[in-house]
């Protein structure tokens, strides 16, 4: 008899079952129901958890076995991209733009899917993240026009990475690998990019057991960090140019 996935309690305080309860069909599928709340949300990504709606089912929560992760030190770029890096003038800022970072991300095409998860109530959901200081994004200008970024949810030590978009070729690249640096150099190791594809696996992206994943995120996520709020300031502006350079040693970097 095939197991149905948890039905969440009202409370949005309530803790999500272990994420090991999954679904082996449809991988991942642990829990329906629920709110988009931020205490919700918290408490999904402390336990390893996402969510990613489906149109016409309520929402859905996800665990899945491998899960998708960056070392935050091992994030590639090939040796072209890193040429025009070199070249571009690009700058690099963090909290500048979310709100058009995430409208991004939800307009962007995505090959073999029929439109975005990003629907209008998780781009309400992650703004108001934002705006309590847990949700992050970070932004790749040229002057003042927005190339490309990337954007997710930072709790303790740990960033959950959630969708990145290219406005011009190479900008989420550029987002990401900046993205990483700094996690890096702040002491976080890990940046995790929930369910692989093509593209993440060419940049470095590997996949690790769903149990090694939850017992690394969760120390991570328990681990002191920065205080929620904005990182403008912390992350400063940054040529994009230095991507293209050898990355610095942990903890060589303030913060």
């Amino acid at each position: 008899m095939n197991r149905l996935p948890f039905l969440l309690a009202k409370d949005p305080e309530a803790p999500f079952p272990p994420g090991d309860r999954a679904l082996d069909d449809p991988d991942g599928l642990l829990a329906v129901g629920g709110d988009l709340s931020p205490a919700r949300l918290l408490n999904a990504y402390r336990a390893g958890v996402f969510p990613w709606p489906s149109e016409g089912y309520p929402l859905l929560w996800w665990c899945p076995d491998p899960r998708t992760v960056f070392r935050t030190d091992a994030v590639h770029l090939a040796s072209r991209f890193r040429r025009d890096l070199r070249r571009s003038g690009w700058t690099v800022r963090a909290d500048t733009a979310f709100e058009t970072v995430i409208a991004a991300c939800a307009a962007a095409p995505r090959p073999g899917q029929d439109g975005t998860w990003i629907v209008p109530e998780m781009i309400e959901a992650y703004t108001r993240m934002h705006r309590l200081g847990h949700a992050h994004s970070v932004e790749v200008f040229d002057g003042e026009a927005l190339v490309g970024g990337i954007y997710g949810i930072a709790i303790g030590r740990m960033f959950y990475g959630e969708s990145m978009f290219s406005a011009v070729s190479g900008g989420s690249k550029a987002a990401l690998a900046a993205l990483a640096r700094r996690l890096h150099g702040w002491g976080r190791p890990l940046l995790d990019a929930q369910v692989e594809n093509p593209h993440l696996l060419s940049l470095g992206a590997v996949s690790m057991p769903r149990a090694q994943f939850l017992a690394e995120a969760a120390e991570l996520a328990a681990a002191p960090g920065f205080e929620p709020g904005p990182w403008t300031e912390r992350f400063g502006e940054r040529p994009a140019a230095e991507l293209a350079e050898p990355l610095p040693g942990a903890g060589s970097e303030p913060g």
